[in-house]
């Protein structure tokens, strides 16, 4: 019966060395992990509401060089009225779907007081998305700090 006995070396340096690498990895996985974990939501409940800055409040969108606003006017505790300033002849004819959105989403808006859980057609998806965003930078200027 003969055994085969294998005998290792290792040498300090390679182990330090494998010892930094798998350090390093591990590393660099919780980063990763931290760095890209879904972020919390924050929707208000029932019990909390929002709270502005009362006033009028707006975001612009470029649409082939013009300059199309988006006002928010807010209460102190609630938003009163989504609309579009100045809308010209141009921007309704380059642009048809844009003021029956806008009044579509107001309404819901005004309605849910908020931009959470709107609906849209699929016809008007890419324009409402477009004057969603601008509401939320608009509401977002109207913010009080908590």
């Amino acid at each position: 019966m003969s055994s085969k006995t294998k005998i290792v070396v290792l040498r300090m340096k390679e182990i330090i060395y494998t010892a930094i690498f798998v350090g390093l990895g591990i590393l660099l996985i919780t980063l990763f992990l931290i760095m890209f974990r879904p972020k919390k939501d924050t929707v208000p409940t029932s019990g909390e509401v929002a709270t502005y800055v009362p006033g009028v409040y707006s975001s612009a969108i470029t649409l082939n060089n013009q300059d199309v606003n988006v006002q928010v006017t807010v209460d102190a505790d609630k938003i009163t009225s989504v609309t579009l300033v100045p809308l010209s002849e141009a921007v309704t004819t380059m642009y048809p779907l844009m003021q029956p959105a806008m009044d579509t989403l107001s309404e819901q808006i005004v309605k849910n007081q908020s931009t959470k859980n709107i609906s849209y057609s699929d016809e008007t998806r890419y324009t409402s998305t477009v004057l969603l965003k601008a509401v939320d930078t608009a509401l977002t200027k109207a913010e009080t700090a908590k």
